[in-house]
């Protein structure tokens, strides 16, 4: 089941965040950009794990919408602390990898839901 799939993957993906925020703001005193990826790097399983439990197709649509949103925004915080050097290319490559997985993913299911 994709939704399964989604669950764990966004999960992993948010511990992986959890611990990326600490490094950075213990080991390379950023504080603000790591805040933001925080955010949206957790919400991102938070929003899946309400899709669970939606009301109707159209809340399950709309809380893995926000997912996707929040994806897209991981994405461009990862660059932009790979690309003021907080981040290095393994770093970034890996995290990226994980997000890209998350987005493409996403995007099958809505796709699927949408076409039912």
């Amino acid at each position: 089941m994709e939704e399964d799939v989604i669950y764990k993957l966004s999960k992993k993906f948010a511990i992986r965040i959890v611990k990326l925020y600490s490094y950075l703001c213990n080991e390379k005193k950023e504080y603000v950009m790591s805040k933001q990826l925080y955010r949206c790097g957790t919400s991102i399983g938070a929003n899946v794990a309400e899709s669970l439990f939606a009301q109707s197709d159209a809340d399950y649509l709309s809380k893995l919408k926000i997912s996707l949103k929040e994806a897209s925004e991981a994405k461009y915080w990862l660059e932009l602390l790979f690309e003021s050097d907080y981040l290095s290319a393994q770093e970034f490559d890996s995290m990226t990898n994980d997000v890209n997985t998350i987005i493409g993913t996403t995007v099958n299911i809505i796709n699927k839901k949408q076409k039912q």
